[in-house]
């Protein structure tokens, strides 16, 4: 077993309980676990089990992380990793100035500063997620990510498994992920999915072209632009991600705009155009805001 430790600075209005609801949504703790102030998640990284641990309590403005790999040494990606983890890809600095003086977004921002978007450890995993999670709810889909996870990933020694990469998920058949209640539709959607990554022809570089990863992925079939989006979101960290697709966003919208109804998709798409380059940020906050009261 091979250790290494670091600390990653955090911003003084950091949000941890953000990160803890996000990374502790799988009360099964099969990959990922919540215990007092520390999250463990476990990740497939080049071919090695490797278990990610930050602990956020023990040092004001920090964030006391240790990579635990099987086998190996750690990874060059690990800090990459944490940061995404952490929510420290996206500043909302620039979208928290933009709508200072809006008169929608404001009182969100107000209810909710220092907001930050969680991602996956990996960029697979976002893509991956975004497919297990297409229409079904919540908790359907983190029981399917879960038997995913089972399925394609390894266990670590501390217990934890880790999610797969890419070519671990390429090496599954159709009936191993049918025969546990994956639609067939979503299981050959995954399976393109894994093997375009696992070849080498989806670039899952953090720096690839947004436009050209968009192009690629409405290319597979089975992926849409809800899909994109969210994937380019939790896993590339791109700031401008339009989710006019999303129904929880809608439904802020229409809530935000005091509407009778939730706005269509071209009129959701509309309203979000006005807030460019920080869709992503007003997506996160507009989610955020249906569980939020008024202040």
């Amino acid at each position: 077993m091979s250790r290494f430790a670091l600390s990653i600075d955090l911003p003084p209005d950091y949000r941890r309980q953000d990160v803890f609801t996000f990374h502790g949504r799988d009360a099964e703790g099969l990959a990922e676990r919540i215990e007092g102030d520390r999250i463990r998640k476990g990740v497939m990284v080049d071919g090695l089990p490797t278990v990610l641990e930050v602990e956020l309590g023990a040092q004001p403005g920090q964030a006391l992380c240790t990579v635990n790999v099987d086998g190996g040494q750690p990874p060059a990606a690990a800090h990459g990793m944490l940061l995404n983890i952490l929510g420290l890809r996206i500043d909302p600095a620039p979208f928290e100035a933009a709508v200072a003086d809006d008169a929608l977004f404001a009182p969100l921002v107000a209810r909710a500063r220092g907001l930050r978007v969680i991602q996956s450890a990996t960029i697979f995993e976002a893509l991956s997620w975004a497919i297990i999670g297409q229409q079904i709810n919540l908790g359907f889909a983190i029981a399917l990510r879960r038997t995913f996870i089972a399925l394609a990933g390894r266990a670590h020694p501390d217990g934890l498994w880790c999610y797969p990469e890419a070519v671990d998920a390429a090496r599954l058949d159709l009936d191993q992920l049918t025969s546990r209640k994956f639609s067939r539709a979503k299981a050959e959607t995954l399976l393109r999915l894994a093997r375009l990554a696992a070849d080498g022809e989806l670039d899952l570089r953090r720096d690839a072209d947004p436009h050209q990863v968009s192009e690629r992925l409405l290319a597979v079939k089975g992926i849409g632009p809800w899909t994109v989006n969210y994937a380019l979101l939790r896993g590339y960290g791109f700031p401008d991600c339009s989710l006019e697709g999303d129904v929880a966003v809608r439904t802020a919208i229409g809530r935000l705009l005091g509407a009778a109804e939730r706005p269509t998709l071209p009129e959701a798409a509309a309203f979000l155009q006005a807030y460019r380059p920080h869709r992503t940020m007003a997506s996160a906050h507009l989610w955020v805001s249906l569980s939020q009261t008024a202040g």
